[in-house]
């Protein structure tokens, strides 16, 4: 059977993180369904840009106006010293900033959101654990449109669940991204450390730090648990990665599939929406004859991350933790660019660098829509036009033109991201982190 577009889109969410506006716009432009987000306050991602509540109202707009969906996250674990502003910033995102829902994990702020903003949908954050039938029915007793699963459940697990609970609740599970060494995230170790809460927002990911034994007498001789040539990681997780499993997810009744990232940057926004987003049709789309796209490993392969790995779908995590014990992150490519416009009388694409990137390069390219091989810069010059031979300059804007194998000038759409593959020993980071 084939579904219309719009059954597809009411079949499965593709749910991705907007950690500013700039991330909000292109996971929008690069086919979610939905962002979530956070104010400067109650959510879980203090560092990153988030939204002052003039930058929530534009980018809900934003995205209303192309039919996509807002959530708010407020899924701290407040303090009593984190209640003072509280009813204040519920009004707001209720009855001010348009959300279409609010996240929650503390039953506090769930009861506040009830009472001052009722018209308000409420999704269960993960950070409540949810693991069972008798929890997500308890949630929406109490009024809760969504449960979003802990991370520990499995698919078989997820397809009980489905059975015994109402219709009408929908299911979130995290698909993509970072997991996190403690249960449903909830650790200590970055309050231990550097005095940063992590169930406040705040957490500094010392997970993914190195770490070393030291016996009492001898202070100067620290022994490593595991070692390789970056140091020693007992908590790092390798990263969640479901999109060869697609059709599984959607069978087990998960109705909405969540990218984790908003402290990643924008290509990460736009290669993990476009793949999840294309897969979801593809799926929706004709069923029976589903295949999953090689080139949607390739491209997310191109972002930086930890080893894929399926996470706790398909394991239990006292036979594998997941840990990462060899490595920090892989960071196979580098963006260079994002394409402003093209003008077709010049064949000049205007871009503005992320990376210094030469003229010679050979640049793959992930657009919104569609798929390029890997283009050359047969030409390049500054903002005044002027031909040079690379664009050294942070945040430089340039022009350049683009040339496929056979040496045809291409044109490469706004919003594009323009990246090189990279050389261990080349010294530059990838844009995102």
């Amino acid at each position: 059977m084939v579904m219309n577009p719009s059954d597809i889109r009411k079949k499965v969410e593709v749910l991705s993180p907007a950690g500013d506006l700039s991330k909000l716009k292109t996971a929008v432009n690069y086919g979610a369904d939905a962002v979530y987000l956070s104010g400067t306050s109650y959510g879980l991602r203090a560092s990153s840009g988030n939204f002052t509540k003039e930058e929530m109202i534009e980018g809900i707009s934003y995205a209303h106006s192309r039919g996509v969906k807002c959530y708010v996250t407020m899924n701290v674990m407040p303090t009593e010293d984190d209640l003072a502003g509280l009813d204040d910033a519920i009004r707001f995102v209720g009855n001010e900033s348009g959300a279409d829902a609010v996240l929650v994990s503390d039953p506090g702020i769930f009861s506040k959101v009830r009472t001052l903003c009722p018209d308000l949908d409420i999704h269960i954050s993960t950070q409540a654990s949810v693991t069972n039938s008798a929890a997500c029915r308890f949630w929406a007793e109490q009024g809760a449109k969504r449960i979003v699963l802990a991370r520990e459940v499995s698919l078989a697990q997820i397809r009980a669940i489905r059975a015994a609970i109402p219709a009408d609740l929908e299911l979130e599970a995290f698909v993509h991204g970072a997991m996190c060494v403690s249960y449903s995230g909830r650790c200590l170790l970055s309050n231990y450390f550097t005095g940063r809460r992590s169930n406040g927002g705040a957490c500094a990911q010392p997970c993914r730090w190195s770490y070393s034994v030291v016996e009492e007498k001898r202070p100067d001789m620290p022994l490593p648990v595991e070692q390789d040539e970056r140091g020693t990681y007992i908590f790092g997780s390798r990263d969640l990665c479901m999109i060869e499993y697609i059709p599984e997810l959607i069978k087990a009744g998960v109705n909405s599939l969540k990218i984790e990232g908003r402290i990643k940057g924008e290509y990460y926004a736009a290669a993990t929406t476009k793949v999840y987003r294309e897969a979801v049709d593809a799926y929706c789309a004709d069923p029976e004859g589903y295949k999953a796209d090689p080139r949607h490993l390739v491209i997310l392969d191109k972002v930086v991350h930890r080893d894929y790995d399926t996470g706790f779908f398909f394991d239990n995590p006292m036979d594998d933790a997941k840990i990462d014990y060899g490595k920090t992150y892989n960071k196979p490519a580098f963006v260079v660019g994002e394409v402003e416009s093209f003008d077709p009388a010049t064949g000049l694409c205007r871009v503005s660098q992320k990376n210094k990137l030469y003229k010679g390069d050979v640049l793959n390219v992930l657009m919104p829509e569609g798929y390029m091989a890997p283009v050359k810069v047969t030409e390049l010059y500054d903002h005044t036009l002027k031909a040079i031979n690379d664009a050294p300059h942070p945040g430089m804007t340039f022009f350049m033109k683009a040339a496929d194998a056979a040496g045809t000038v291409v044109e490469l759409p706004p919003m594009t991201f323009l990246s090189r593959d990279g050389d261990k020993d080349n010294g530059i980071r990838p844009a995102e982190s």
